[in-house]
């Protein structure tokens, strides 16, 4: 019996590890009044003399257009019929010869949630990343603190200084800002795609046609596995959460992380391994289409969405 695959939909949110380091925006420039920023003041324009109007003119009467009147078709509120359009003729389809009906349905359910919860490359990808995006966090507190310690120390020293050193190290608390959003954006994108490359093993071994989950299927002879979510109400015997989850951890207890600080990107163009556009182009050649034309993967995978 062939067995379809398991169609697995929706995305985890890898997210989930992204680490929030938004900054926000740059110190506006205050007066030395309200405690804010000190800034020079600029010396005030000269106000302009006032000008002298001359004698106000008679104004000459214009008469106003004439309303163009509207068609009746026109007229606001009134619907517009729809315009009559050509309608080809069409062929009639030929008749089909009737085909073997598709066999029994026999369904499987199983709870995708419960089965990373028990998977221990999952647990691991949770505990590695989890500690970098900790460890990501306090930096980011760090700096922000640092940040802030500099801000305070120029508003203190503000009426010693020049007009021209506020400035400079103004600008320069600017920069070391920017600086920041972009160094630790960057290593929350890392943290990120390290999920990604970790998640996306267990998906595969999961996922693929002759993955776990169509094994475990193909074993009950079940054609057609459903979300736990989706079932109303089903029997013991249907549920294969727990068999999946088992036989997951036999054949990946592990998964491969990215070392700490390694960019996935930069790694995949080393060629030290496999990547996803080689999956790309491997799907494209099983489907007969030009890999140009294959449609990227999508991120629907139900590990993504229920992790």
């Amino acid at each position: 019996m062939v067995m379809s695959r398991i169609s697995l939909m929706r995305a985890v949110s890898a997210s989930a590890l992204l680490v929030a380091v938004s900054f926000g925006g740059a110190a506006h420039a205050q007066s030395s009044g309200n405690g804010g920023w000190f800034v020079p003041k600029a010396p005030h324009a000269e106000a302009p003399a006032p000008v002298a109007h001359s004698a106000p003119r008679h104004a000459v009467p214009v008469a106003a257009p004439a309303a163009v009147p509207q068609e009746e078709d026109d007229a606001p509120g009134v619907p517009q019929a729809p315009p009559v359009l050509p309608l080809p003729p069409i062929p009639t389809p030929s008749q089909i010869a009737k085909e073997a009906a598709p066999p029994p349905i026999v369904i499987g359910v199983i709870n995708v949630p419960a089965v990373m919860q028990i998977s221990s490359a999952a647990q691991e990808i949770q505990q590695v990343l989890g500690a970098r995006r900790d460890k990501l966090a306090q930096a980011v507190q760090k700096e922000e603190a640092a940040w802030r310690g500099e801000q305070q120390r120029l508003q203190a020293q503000a009426r010693s200084l020049s007009a021209e050193q506020i400035q400079l190290r103004e600008r320069h608390l600017q920069e070391r800002r920017a600086k920041d959003q972009r160094d630790f954006s960057n290593q929350a994108r890392i943290i990120q795609e390290a999920a990604q490359v970790a998640f996306h093993q267990i998906e595969r071994e999961l996922e693929q046609p002759n993955g776990i989950i169509a094994a475990v299927a193909g074993a009950h002879n079940m054609n057609m596995v459903l979300h736990a979510e989706q079932v109303v109400l089903h029997v013991g015997e249907q549920d294969i959460t727990e068999e999946v989850a088992n036989q997951l951890n036999k054949t990946l207890p592990h998964v491969f992380i990215p070392a700490e600080g390694v960019d996935p990107e930069k790694l995949a163009k080393s060629g030290k391994m496999p990547t996803t556009a080689d999956e790309q182009r491997i799907m494209a050649q099983a489907a007969n289409v030009p890999a140009a034309a294959a449609p990227a993967p999508k991120n629907d995978s139900v590990v993504r969405q229920h992790h």
